[in-house]
């Protein structure tokens, strides 16, 4: 399958399809210390990479993600490899080229693109001109190595969504793209989902799908996948939840989510409107074997869940409000820190 058309033709062929996991939980479980960049891992450690991979594929994954999270080169330059932008991005791609070709099945190769880590103008000192050459650099890379469509995640900010599309434009690549919605329903810089399905529906170069992916739990997730659905968008949408809440034990951050809890948001995530369904920070590949079973077996006239019944299966939203009532207050900005790993 082309560029053009490998992602455009299973969602016409399917009902859903299942999305990965966690990058960064898999890559910390091999040994990934924090504040080291796992890009340099395509070039270190492939193999490491390619099990990664394969542990979607074998799930059951029909789309992944590649190791490029930080493959920008506002965040590289942390580590002085802002020169490697092309070379890293290439190589998560080619070898998500090899396992995605060795699958037996159609399996899309999905290059991931975070955020710059920057705040950009006029709050920041970002501008648009350069935020849309770091993000055409890193698709231009992305695009050499084979990835059939880019997917840009946890996203805060319309500015930097806006960017990110110009330069997959200028790359000529289809993509994806979700923000991070963990503040009462609002993303970091104060968008709510309602302002994310406006700003899809007035990008010159449009993604594929769009919606939202980490945040804080997969209920509250839940919650802004609705409010997606009630804006009846043209595109599919996309819903990538954490594997339940993140808990500290023993130096560690651990998810609480079971398996069979993340069946169940599988399910409820479907029945929301979303079409690609995975997980974010904490999901696993047993994770993943779970909720394929269960989307396998979804009930496909399932009418949207009510909020309390999200809550009941899945766990208490972390606040009351969706970010989207007359009376929510705006998300004050600050300053986004430099995380290194998406999920």
């Amino acid at each position: 399958m082309t560029h053009s058309n490998a992602l455009s033709t299973l969602l016409e062929q399917r009902d859903w399809l299942l999305a990965d996991g966690a990058t960064g939980t898999t890559l910390f479980a091999m040994g990934l210390q924090s504040g080291d960049a796992p890009e340099l891992w395509n070039d270190e450690h492939p193999d490491r990479i390619r099990t990664l991979y394969r542990g979607a594929v074998d799930a059951g994954s029909d789309v992944f993600l590649t190791n490029s999270f930080g493959g920008n080169a506002s965040r590289l330059a942390l580590h002085a490899a802002q020169s490697r932008v092309h070379e890293l991005n290439q190589k998560a791609a080619e070898l998500g080229r090899e396992v995605a070709d060795a699958a037996g099945r159609p399996v899309i190769v999905a290059g991931s693109v975070g955020p710059t880590g920057e705040i950009m103008a006029p709050l920041g000192t970002l501008t648009l001109k350069n935020a849309v050459e770091m993000f055409h650099e890193q698709a231009e890379g992305l695009k050499a190595g084979g990835a059939d469509v880019l997917w840009l995640e946890t996203i805060s900010s319309a500015e930097e969504f806006h960017a990110a599309a110009e330069g997959f434009g200028l790359a000529e690549m289809p993509w994806c793209g979700t923000m991070s919605f963990d503040t009462a329903g609002r993303t970091m810089m104060g968008v709510t989902a309602s302002d994310l399905a406006a700003l899809v529906a007035e990008l010159p170069h449009a993604p594929m799908a769009f919606g939202a992916n980490c945040g804080t739990g997969a209920s509250d997730l839940l919650r802004t996948t609705l409010g997606f659905s009630a804006t009846a968008p043209k595109i599919p949408l996309i819903a990538k939840g954490n594997a339940g809440i993140p808990k500290y034990h023993d130096g560690h951050i651990h998810y609480d989510g079971t398996p069979e809890l993340m069946a169940d948001y599988a399910r409820l995530a479907y029945a929301s409107g979303a079409r690609i369904i995975g997980g974010c920070c904490g999901t696993t590949p047993e994770h993943l074997s779970r909720m394929r079973r269960a989307l396998e077996s979804v009930d496909t006239t399932a009418p949207n869940p009510s909020l309390t019944e999200i809550a009941a299966r899945l766990g208490p939203f972390s606040s009351e409000s969706d970010g989207t009532e007359a009376d929510a207050p705006p998300t004050p900005a600050r300053r986004r820190r430099r995380t290194r790993v998406a999920s």
